[in-house]
C-alpha cells in the first residue's frame, strides 16, 4: 500500500509525472475516519474495490491522523485502533493507496467544491467517489453525496453511497464498539468488529518474570486505544500473518506490583512457541475472558495459576 502523508504532500501529487496515462495514475476514492475499520467500514472498502475495478483505478483511502471531532468539538472519543493499526487493517481489507491527513483548520476551511477540485480531481484524478451513507465533507459538512454528484458531473468523476450494516437491526457504530471492548463483551465487540478486538504494538523487553516462572513473555505497553477489562484472557497474537494461540495478562501485575500505581502492561505468553519476539511488531486479538488479575501470596501459587490458565486457554481456542 503506497502512502501520501500531509495536505502539502497531496496537493503537489502528480500521478503522471509518477506512473504515466493509466491505471496507476486513476483513483477510486472513499472518506473516512475509520476508527475500527470495523464490519461498515469493511462494507465500503468492498464496495470501493467493485468501484475501482469497474473504473480500472487504483482503491484509495483519505482517513485523518485524530478525529475531527478534536478541532470540531474541542474533543475526540477514544481511539478503537491506532493509527498505524488502522493502516494495517486498511491495506488488508485491500486499499491499495492511502492518504493520511491532518485535520487541521485548512481542511476545515476547505469547502466542497474546493475539495473536489483540488484534493479528488487535481491531486487523485478521481474517477469514482465513494461515500458513507451518513457522510458530510467539507466546510460546515456542506458535502452531501448529491453535492459531490453535482461535483463530480463537471470534474469528471461519478458518485456512489454506500449503505449501512445492521447487526440485530442497527447500523454498525464505532460508538456502540467501544462500549461492548470496554464492557468486555468480546463476543459483540467481535460481532460488530468483524474480528476480535485486539491491541497493537512493539514487543519490549520486559522484567523476564515470566521467563523465571516458566512461563517466557511477550510485553507491549498498550497504546491509548479501547481496551477490554484487566484481567487474563486466552488470545491470538499474529505475527508476520500468522495467528499463534497464547495467553495475555493485562493489567498492573499484582502480586509484583510495588506501592504506587504501576502502568498498565500486556504480557502474552505463546503457546507452543519457541522464539524472540522483541522488536517485533505484534497484533493480540482479545478471544476469551479466562479470569480477573489478582494477588498471589508467592511464585509457586502464581506458577500453578498460570498452568491452569495455560490448559484452559488451550480447549477455548481450539474451539475458536
Amino acid at each position: 500500500m503506497r502512502v501520501v502523508e500531509g495536505l502539502d504532500h497531496l496537493l503537489a501529487l502528480d500521478l503522471v509525472a509518477l506512473y504515466g496515462e493509466g491505471h496507476e495514475s486513476r483513483s477510486a476514492v472513499t472518506v473516512g475516519v475509520f476508527d475500527g475499520v470495523h464490519l461498515g467500514h469493511l462494507r465500503l472498502v468492498h464496495d470501493l474495490l467493485e468501484l475501482a475495478a469497474e473504473l480500472d483505478a487504483v482503491p484509495t483511502a483519505i482517513t485523518f491522523r485524530a478525529h475531527p471531532d478534536a478541532l470540531l468539538r474541542g474533543a475526540a472519543p477514544p481511539e478503537l485502533v491506532s493509527v498505524p493499526h488502522r493502516l494495517r487493517l486498511l491495506r488488508r481489507a485491500g486499499v491499495q493507496r492511502l492518504v493520511l491527513l491532518d485535520f487541521d483548520e485548512r481542511l476545515r476551511d476547505m469547502t466542497a467544491e474546493e475539495f473536489a477540485t483540488r484534493v479528488l480531481h487535481r491531486a487523485l484524478r478521481c474517477r469514482g467517489l465513494l461515500l458513507g451513507f451518513d457522510s458530510r465533507l467539507g466546510r460546515n459538512r456542506e458535502g452531501t453525496p448529491e453535492r459531490f454528484a453535482e461535483l463530480g458531473a463537471h470534474l469528471g468523476f461519478v458518485v456512489r453511497k454506500s449503505k449501512p450494516v445492521l447487526v440485530d437491526g442497527e447500523p454498525v457504530s464505532s460508538s456502540a464498539i467501544r462500549d461492548a471492548i470496554a464492557r468486555g463483551d468480546l463476543q459483540r465487540s467481535a460481532r460488530l468488529l468483524g474480528r476480535y478486538p485486539s491491541a497493537f504494538g512493539v514487543v519490549v523487553r520486559g522484567d523476564a518474570r515470566g521467563r523465571g516462572l516458566g512461563f517466557p513473555t511477550a510485553n507491549l505497553i498498550p497504546q491509548d486505544t479501547v481496551l477490554p477489562p484487566h484481567g487474563v484472557y486466552a488470545v491470538h497474537v499474529i505475527h508476520q500473518g500468522e495467528a499463534h494461540p497464547a495467553v495475555a495478562n493485562l493489567g498492573r501485575r499484582p502480586t509484583f506490583a510495588g506501592p504506587g500505581a504501576a502502568p498498565a502492561v500486556l504480557e502474552v505468553h505463546l503457546l507452543d512457541w519457541d522464539g524472540d519476539l522483541y522488536g517485533a511488531t505484534i497484533e493480540v486479538s482479545f478471544i476469551a475472558f479466562l479470569r480477573e488479575e489478582r494477588r498471589f501470596s508467592g511464585t509457586e501459587a502464581l506458577r500453578a495459576q498460570i498452568a491452569r490458565d495455560i490448559a484452559r486457554a488451550r480447549a477455548i481456542l481450539r474451539e475458536a
